[in-house]
């Protein structure tokens, strides 16, 4: 028969809780007890009802927590209960404020705030990744505020000359990771990066550029593409990717709604330019033609130069399998420093703006400015080489009259 009256308080003495051997759960009142378990622990458990519904909630080990402090816990919990609250979220808080954040949850963090703005689906996965492989193991769980230069140098030492590329850019990710938590309150003081170079020693490789296609041999590299075993949407798009001087990534995602042909410009978006901003590119008569050819093969697509699927660009590989079967050592990237190069040879466009200069990229596949000259014309075509965009009809007919050759035409017969 179940007692009637007051429930019992207080039913346990600190002298029980040490001498109770035998497997059970001891009561001491107003649900909490005194749990031993088959292995000899003991641990402390409140039931009480929370939200309609009953809880049991653990409140720690007897070895590490009294008797007095367990009572003190459960009837804290309880007056939570009682008001409406849960005991357990409330817990799961306070050890959430109390734990400090460590390297890799900050570097998470930073990573997933930036994903959106990284327009490259493969760098945003590597910049995690080499974190993940090289830095994590180490300092992963080691608390941002805590990371110091000594720990840096730890990390950065083992690939710091065998990988010198993936080790520089693991450092600049460190810092970017570093410069966060500082931002967002977690840590105070100088970015410890800034001083790892110090204890590093120099690196001797050279950086590696993309390597290029001197300009004068375009005109033989577009026949060669124009002949490659290679399906006709890449090798459109490559040569028009020549022509317009532009990324990879400007010209497969190029889309028919940002072509003006009655204007001859098409517009890159800024969410597809690297600088953020839009990009206005003067287009030829050949870019024309290619257009018109690319509209041929596909006039459903809203993709300029679409993939397997209509819906999708062509793939970045596309470009770089042609000049895998060429044979060619050149990068697709490679053919901006072409362009690059002849301005600077053969324009008086500032390096640092040409490649996004509209005359400049207009120039490059006009004949405003000659390269190299037809018989005894050489000496007479050196003004062209420096002067700046005028009348295309003029530059037309004064290069016509001095037989001169732009860098991607053969004399007397355009190879574009």
């Amino acid at each position: 028969m179940k007692q009637r009256g007051r429930h019992r308080e207080k039913v346990l003495t600190a002298v029980q809780v040490r001498q109770l051997k035998e497997p059970g759960r001891y009561a001491d009142g107003n649900g909490l007890y005194l749990v031993v378990d088959p292995t000899g622990a003991k641990r402390w458990l409140l039931r009480t009802v929370v939200q309609g519904r009953r809880r049991d909630i653990g409140l720690g080990g007897a070895a590490l927590v009294s008797l007095s402090e367990a009572r003190e816990q459960a009837l804290a919990y309880r007056k939570l209960a009682r008001s409406g609250g849960d005991p357990l979220a409330q817990r799961q808080k306070e050890q959430a404020v109390q734990k400090p954040l460590t390297f890799e949850e900050a570097a998470v963090d930073v990573h997933e705030a930036h994903r959106a703005s990284w327009k490259n689906a493969k760098h945003a996965a590597q910049w995690l990744s080499t974190l993940q492989q090289y830095v994590f193991p180490d300092i992963g769980n080691v608390p941002i505020a805590q990371v110091d230069t000594p720990d840096i140098l730890r990390v950065l030492t083992p690939i710091w000359l065998s990988k010198p590329e993936t080790a520089r850019r693991v450092r600049q990710r460190i810092g970017a990771v570093l410069d966060w938590a500082r931002a967002a309150g977690h840590r105070d003081g100088e970015n410890p990066v800034r001083g790892v170079a110090k204890g590093l020693p120099k690196q001797t490789q050279q950086v590696r550029h993309h390597e290029a296609l001197p300009y004068a041999k375009l005109p033989e590299f577009i026949l060669q593409l124009r002949k490659a075993d290679s399906s006709p949407f890449a090798k459109l798009a490559f040569e028009f990717l020549i022509l317009t001087a532009t990324r990879t990534g400007e010209t497969l995602g190029a889309r028919w709604s940002e072509i003006d042909r009655d204007q001859r410009v098409w517009t890159i978006p800024a969410v597809r330019m690297k600088a953020g901003k839009p990009h206005r590119v003067p287009l030829s008569a050949r870019a024309l033609e290619i257009l018109a050819d690319a509209r041929r093969f596909d006039v459903t697509s809203d993709y300029v130069f679409p993939g397997r699927k209509s819906d999708a660009p062509l793939s970045n590989m596309a470009l770089a399998m042609i000049l895998r079967r060429l044979g060619s050592t050149v990068t697709v990237h490679g053919f901006r420093s072409s362009f690059r190069d002849w301005t600077a040879e053969v324009t008086n466009y500032p390096r640092d703006v040409a490649p996004n200069f509209y005359p400049a990229v207009s120039s490059f596949w006009r004949l405003d400015l000659p390269s190299r000259a037809c018989g005894a014309a050489g000496a007479d075509a050196a003004p062209f080489m420096a002067r700046s965009v005028g009348s295309r009809r003029r530059w037309n007919v004064e290069a016509k009259a001095l037989g001169v050759c732009h860098p991607i035409l053969e004399c007397g017969r355009a190879v574009l």
